[in-house]
């Protein structure tokens, strides 16, 4: 999932403050007719009028020439927060959140608050819409006009998710929104995911970044909590298997806990400890048993596991 980061979540035409994508105004003109509307994130061809080869020629002008390393778009935005111009949010966050910028003065950009986009074509500032106002080209074949986004790479299947009310990639029919947990999972996991309230508004537990409107792939733990896929690669490469914050197994640890078997076998403890017992809390299944105390591990009364942990000697 990526923007999962994931950009991870009744629309009145004309009523600006109650749609959640802007378009025109008033009818388009034939110049504009090849604009696809987009209604909840979804492309929507406008009706044809005369003059068509023309006016797609106008509208696709710089398609894919322009924009940044995050964005193909042929527009760039005015930050509301500092009032400088920057090719796309990220970029201003890139800047503003630079090591060499004064603490006190880094700050983040509010997506939903850009009010002016300057086209990249003819340099006309004006008021967010997806088609310049001066010379009649789209500024981006994706839009949304609640997250101000504007993007031509249109590969990417992007989406607005009214749930999470950000942007995602990956196709509105890939996806479902998980009220509880508070974000777009997979439908692959729809009747199958463990709820976690808000699971994904809080940071990676390996990385500290923020998952929910992370641009790195997200994937949800057997417990239900969220880590970025490569945090949780590297914790494996690290031998790390429990999850960082509730300590439960990542996977399937059968046959380690098998292999954990065998040593103890071969391990047999000092006369002194041969008759010790312990009580320990299971990590997997939450209970709680007393068992003899071993060197090596101590195994889980009820689920078998040796992810536990000592209470009391």
């Amino acid at each position: 999932m990526g923007e999962l980061a994931i950009e991870q979540p009744g629309f009145q035409h004309f009523d600006v403050e109650n749609r959640q994508h802007a378009f025109y105004e008033e009818r388009p003109t034939d110049n504009e007719y090849a604009v696809l509307r987009q209604m909840n994130g979804e492309m929507m061809p406008v009706e044809e009028t005369k003059d068509d080869a023309s006016a797609t020629e106008l509208l696709e002008r710089g398609y894919l020439q322009y924009g940044c390393p995050h964005y193909h778009r042929r527009c760039r935005i005015r930050a509301p927060c500092c009032n400088e111009i920057f090719d796309c949010r990220h970029c201003h966050n890139d800047a503003k959140n630079n090591i060499n910028v004064n603490q006190k003065q880094r700050h983040e950009l509010p997506r939903h608050q850009v009010q002016q986009v300057v086209c990249s074509l003819c340099g006309t500032e004006q008021e967010v819409r997806q088609v310049c106002i001066n010379c009649g080209v789209c500024m981006g074949k994706y839009f949304c006009g609640t997250c101000k986004l504007f993007d031509d790479d249109t590969s990417k299947n992007q989406y607005h998710c009214n749930g999470c009310g950000i942007c995602r990639i990956g196709g509105r029919e890939n996806f479902f929104h998980c009220y509880k947990c508070g974000c777009c999972y997979s439908v692959l996991l729809k009747n199958s995911h463990p709820c976690v309230e808000r699971a994904m508004h809080h940071d990676c537990p390996v990385c500290f970044e923020f998952l929910f409107d992370s641009r790195n792939d997200v994937t949800v733990l057997p417990c239900g909590h969220t880590i970025h896929k490569n945090c949780l690669k590297e914790m494996r490469e690290h031998h790390q298997f429990a999850c960082p914050i509730c300590s439960k197994s990542v996977c399937d640890m059968s046959k380690v806990w098998e292999k954990f078997d065998v040593e103890i076998a071969a391990t047999p403890m000092p006369e002194p400890y041969q008759n010790k017992m312990v009580w320990i809390l299971c990590n997997d299944c939450g209970k709680t048993s007393q068992v003899q105390f071993h060197v090596v591990a101590q195994k889980c009364a009820h689920c078998k596991s040796y992810n536990t942990r000592q209470t009391r000697g």
